[in-house]
């Protein structure tokens, strides 16, 4: 479903909102957009019709489990993931017989019929060829006051491995430098940069062509997390059940699908210096400080008649990403229980987890250990080797009830025995870590114990199953629970999601966790270049910078509050940034302390 069509079923079901009064691309339509993705059920998609340019920029499409569904084409997302157990268990079930085989023709032909098709000529994403490219031609938001500039949110960024011509289409932000370039924000762990290399090897310059828009489940295909050389055009049309239909580029040698709304075709030049790039408040809550990238240097820009600008924007959870991560956690839960660990029966990833922090495992328990194996099989496993925090449970519990999951905790685990830390790979975001993308992961075995697993009591059976404290009042010979989280004194401990924010995105789990008198203490403190641990006889030296929170300044608060009856709105919303405005600790991008 293109963007336009999408938009007129949004309006149909009451689901959008359309402003024409003039709203700011830099900072406005941003904090607008806040408002709403943090109402209740994610609030409504809005439709920016007047930005100063030629085009509407839309946001906040996604950003409802009914508007996700709607964008994928299913009632529910549990459907999708039904589909893709049945796909797996046609190829995984052995065929024995002739006429096991010959039944499984129609399905192949079913598949065949979900590949991408190349079309000659021109697309509609080429009514429009800009003969002199410029970036300044579309509303590129800019959310936050200390991002580094304007960037570009949903870029659909294709790049092909040239030694095999495979295609990977990822999402990676853009940062507008001026008319003509851009930066590339690829991380070492994604296929944009593994291209990168081999073109840098070869010596040769990258085709990078980046789309806009066009068919929503695109969007969706260039966020999920794909097995390398799984082409997201045929996850596309498997969504779809039809094939995309794919037209060459003008300037570069690449194909883009023909209903997309914006084309930019350009190149990377793997030998030309990296260039700074940042900072820019992101999904996590925090800006992402300024780093050095790649150069995309555009080369056309086409676009079908009456374009939509898409755009995202992030920031303290929840947001539209969010929805878009529970979407990927029911969709992709039954190809990692049947390709990664089969004991899974359910995985929750708390949207305060910002995708990688936090991970909710249930399994169904068979032997002593079995917890652990899952947690190593997960942190093996594509994108889930980020994940720092696991917590495994079993039997009759629903771990989407968190109250009910704390029972569950508090009754199976036994702080001496029950923790498993390790180290891996995490989310280069994650700043708490001691090393940028490299630190401490920790396992909580909350799962029933077989006899083998009884190895000691606590000796505290009774106590409560958590407390949250700030640095002033912790006190370690008075801990009352199995597991204290010390947080920063201007945390408000009451304020569960704002603690498990703060908690996922502010510990190395083996620098930060300790096991005292059959306790687990976790320092959550912000880490800074003067951090003090709040452990006796630990003295680290953290040496990396920390990032401060995403949040609007009150000037551009002040103006949405202002302009909010003018532009028909509905109901007031107050900004979500007063909320967290007290964890701003300086003006800047970056905390210092």
């Amino acid at each position: 479903m293109i963007l336009s069509d999408f938009i007129k079923l949004l309006e149909s079901k009451n689901e959008l909102i359309r402003i024409k009064e003039f709203v700011d691309p830099v900072l406005e339509i941003a904090e607008i957009t806040d408002r709403f993705s943090k109402s209740k059920n994610g609030g409504k998609a809005l439709l920016f019709e007047n930005t100063g340019t030629d085009f509407s920029v839309l946001t906040n499409a996604f950003g409802s489990d009914t508007r996700i569904c709607y964008a994928l084409g299913v009632n529910n997302l549990n459907d999708t993931a039904n589909e893709i157990n049945k796909l797996f268990s046609l190829f995984t079930v052995p065929k024995t017989g002739f006429w096991d085989k010959f039944m499984l023709l129609p399905k192949l032909k079913r598949i065949s019929d979900w590949l991408p098709k190349y079309k000659s000529g021109k697309g509609r994403c080429q009514d429009v060829v800009i003969k002199t490219p410029s970036l300044d031609y579309l509303p590129v938001l800019k959310c936050y006051p200390f991002d580094g500039g304007r960037f570009i949110t949903l870029p659909m960024v294709h790049t092909t491995n040239p030694e095999t011509d495979i295609r990977n289409v990822g999402m990676y932000r853009m940062q507008i430098f001026d008319e003509k370039t851009t930066g590339m924000h690829w991380h070492k762990h994604k296929t944009g940069t593994a291209h990168f290399e081999i073109y840098k090897r070869q010596n040769k310059i990258m085709p990078v062509v980046v789309t806009l828009g066009g068919d929503t489940v695109y969007t969706y295909a260039a966020t999920a997390p794909l097995p390398d050389g799984i082409d997201e055009y045929l996850f596309a049309g498997f969504l779809r059940k039809k094939s995309v239909e794919l037209v060459k580029c003008i300037t570069q040698p690449m194909y883009v699908p023909t209903d997309v709304d914006f084309v930019i075709e350009g190149y990377v030049d793997p030998q030309e210096p990296l260039c700074i790039e940042g900072p820019f408040g992101d999904h996590t809550g925090f800006y992402s400080l300024e780093d050095l990238f790649p150069k995309f240097h555009v080369t056309c820009i086409t676009h079908k008649r009456n374009a939509i600008y898409p755009a995202t924007v992030v920031g303290v959870p929840p947001q539209e990403d969010a929805y878009i991560a529970k979407a990927t956690e029911r969709i992709f839960v039954e190809p990692v229980r049947l390709v990664v660990a089969p004991e899974i029966e359910d995985l929750n990833m708390p949207v305060e987890g910002v995708f990688h922090n936090l991970a909710i495992v249930k399994i169904k328990k068979s032997y002593a250990g079995q917890a652990i194996k899952t947690a190593n099989a997960l942190w093996g496993a594509g994108q889930m080797m980020f994940n720092k925090i696991m917590i495994v449970v079993n039997g009759d519990v629903d771990i989407h009830n968190y109250a009910e999951l704390i029972k569950k905790v508090n009754v199976n685990i036994n702080i001496v025995n029950d923790i498993y830390f390790t180290k891996g790979p995490l989310d280069i975001l994650d700043h708490a870590a001691q090393s940028l993308g490299f630190g401490g992961k920790i396992c909580i075995d909350a799962t029933e114990k077989y006899d083998e697993e009884k190895l000691s009591e606590n000796k505290s059976p009774n106590q409560e199953p958590y407390e949250f404290i700030n640095r002033r009042k912790f006190d370690k010979n008075a801990i009352n629970a199995k597991i204290t989280v010390v947080l920063d004194d201007f945390v408000n401990t009451q304020n569960i999601s704002q603690v498990v924010w703060m908690f996922g995105n502010n510990i190395d789990a083996v620098r930060d966790c300790r096991i005292i008198d059959s306790h687990l203490v976790v320092d959550a403190c912000m880490k800074h270049k003067n951090h003090r641990s709040i452990f006796d006889n630990c003295e680290f030296v953290f040496n990396r910078r920390c990032p401060n929170i995403a949040c609007s300044s009150e000037e551009t608060i002040k103006i949405i509050d202002e302009k909010w009856e003018k532009l028909h709105l509905g109901e007031f919303i107050s900004s979500p940034s007063e909320k967290v405005k007290n964890l701003v600790l300086s003006q800047s991008s970056e905390f210092v302390n």
